[in-house]
């Protein structure tokens, strides 16, 4: 059956949301030399009688989307190991293993290495017919189920058949796994569990969760799929379109995602978080496998101590990247279907099945002068995207594992420092707050870290105007930045207002911004996606300029707090 040439299309099933489509057709190229260093830090525990560390030297990748070269691969202990052995593992990662037997009591590693990552977002044909016809003996391996990949679950398969059912096509297939995935995974990080039966039955996850699933749903119907392990620099890049400017940003650190096979196209990149049949060359890939079990040497220590220890040893880990050159030109254009979550794709032609739009949600209630006079506020109200990592030093973000017998690991994790610097004198940032009840509101909540600086600080409230800050309306009390604490992570500064001037805000959408004074480094935490409100409800401007043109990919933490009606 030959397919018929056609705009990409992504849709979405099984959803109540709203029928306002967020998948964008983009077009462009994107390319960067980034010069890659980790540096790992080990200071030894008490009783060590073995320490090794393992690293995967990352290869050189070609695919229709996206492509990496890969030179000046290095890497240092200090002091050098006492062995040092270099192996080929069944996936093809190189892996790189140091060991110490005579334990110092500090050791340093660094990793280093140039990558040349390009993306071209050009028109691609695909005839893959699905189910598919036949998969060679080497990619069976990627159909299987694993332990975070739990593809022979009945909810799994019940969901993927689903999906797919009366699709003609491979890629019509896995856009519409990708579509249900994007929409009905929230972004956690940590979440409790990282497998795939989790995230599905839970609705959350981080970017593990995504890739499991995703693995998971696509492997149950026969797709082969791999696991990526690499890393993400927090250099952002903007997406032209015709309302302005969308802004992608992740942040600089370890980043899990998915490679499909294609019987005409070969592997191709999926991030099931809101890139399809590409990545950014913001990505480095680095080692690939069957799930994030066994995607977990780059970075893995692994250590033996006598019992009866009281200590075990510290990592210390930094992960860097310079760009070198960097060129993006990149334009989308907002089409009228697909998941309602945001998704990029470049236009891949291939036969697909439209699928209607649920009806737009009912505009929010308005509430009549006389009933507004005789409204009770005595119901507590919080709201917000009020989950992120609290207090975390991300400088020691592992977790030891006790493999039994004295024998301990710390495998690579992937809780990123995602945050914007909101006090620079340049741009403004504001938040969306959408309110389905009147409330009375007592404080604003935002999940801050001080770096230093001095000045004031508070947060003003602006009317909602055509999906941007409009009007302000209201402002909190001041906070002194030598009353916020500067130790590491992030932790909630409340802004109150005060007792006599306390809004009432009617249902419907308003805006919050910081504002300050003085000299502040702020950092505010955000989380990726649109975990709580709509996926342009995160919104920058230079200060200068009057219209709030620019939209983030993500959604910063925060809370409002105070009382709402019955």
């Amino acid at each position: 059956m030959r397919s018929l040439k056609a705009i990409f299309v992504m849709m979405m099933l099984m959803t109540s949301g709203p029928a306002l489509a967020e998948n964008f057709t983009v077009k462009g190229d994107m390319a960067s030399t980034i010069h890659y260093e980790l540096q790992h830090q080990i200071t030894a525990g008490d009783s060590m009688r073995k320490l090794s560390l393992s690293f995967v030297a990352p290869e050189s990748f070609d695919s229709p989307t996206y492509k990496q070269q890969i030179t000046n691969f290095k890497v240092k202990f200090s002091p050098e190991a006492q062995e040092t052995t270099e192996a080929t593992d069944a996936r093809g990662n190189r892996i790189i293993q140091a060991s110490w037997t005579h334990v110092p009591g500090v050791v340093d590693a660094v990793i280093s290495f140039d990558a040349q990552t390009s993306t071209g977002l050009k028109a691609i044909d695909s005839e893959a017919l699905f189910p598919l016809v036949s998969v060679p003996d080497q990619m069976k391996v990627y159909l299987q189920a694993s332990e975070q990949v739990q593809t022979n679950d009945p909810a799994i398969r019940e969901l993927s058949l689903q999906l797919t059912k009366d699709v003609k096509t491979q890629f019509d297939a896995v856009q519409r796994v990708v579509s249900w995935v994007v929409d009905h995974v929230r972004y956690v990080n940590p979440p409790v569990q990282y497998d795939a039966l989790y995230s599905l039955q839970s609705g959350k996850g981080n970017c593990q969760n995504f890739s499991h699933l995703t693995a998971a749903l696509l492997r149950n119907v026969g797709v082969p799929v791999r696991i990526v392990n690499g890393v993400t620099m927090n250099q952002p890049f903007n997406v032209a379109w015709e309302k302005g400017t969308l802004t992608f940003k992740m942040g600089q650190g370890r980043h899990s995602w998915v490679e499909v096979w294609f019987p005409d196209l070969g592997w191709i990149p999926y991030d099931p978080q809101n890139m399809q049949f590409f990545i950014s060359n913001r990505f480095v890939r680095i080692e690939v496998g069957v799930d994030n079990n066994e995607t977990k040497n780059d970075g893995l220590v692994r250590w033996a101590q006598s019992a009866g220890a009281r200590t075990k040893p510290k990592l210390q880990e930094n992960i860097g990247g310079t760009f070198l050159s960097d060129s993006t030109k990149v334009s989308a254009t907002r089409q009228n279907y697909g998941p309602k979550n945001l998704l990029l794709g470049p236009n891949v032609r291939a036969q697909f099945k439209k699928i209607e739009m649920p009806p737009p949600p009912p505009p929010p209630i308005v509430i009549s002068a006389d009933k507004k006079k005789a409204l009770r506020y005595n119901v507590p109200f919080v709201y917000g995207n009020t989950e992120f990592p609290e207090n975390i030093d991300f400088a020691f973000p592992r977790v030891t594992k006790d493999k039994g017998k004295g024998a301990f690991e710390m495998s690579r994790n992937f809780l990123v420092e995602t945050a914007e610097y909101v006090t620079t004198n340049a741009t403004q940032y504001a938040q969306v707050v959408e309110l389905a009840k009147p409330v009375t509101l007592h404080k604003v909540g935002l999940a801050l870290h001080k770096f230093g600086g001095e000045g004031w600080l508070w947060v003003d409230v602006f009317k909602d105007e055509g999906g941007k800050p409009g009007d302000p309306l209201f402002t909190t009390q001041m906070i002194n930045l030598d009353d916020i604490s500067g130790k590491p992570g992030y932790r909630w500064v409340d802004f109150i207002f005060a007792d006599k001037e306390k809004p009432v805000l009617m249902p419907g959408a308003y805006w919050i911004a910081l504002g300050f004074s003085g000299t502040p480094v702020m950092n505010w935490f955000y989380t990726y996606g649109k975990p709580v409100g709509p996926v342009y409800g995160t919104r920058y401007k230079g200060v200068f300029a009057e219209d709030w043109s620019g939209a983030l990919n993500y959604e910063f933490n925060y809370k409002v707090v105070g009382m709402t009606v019955k």
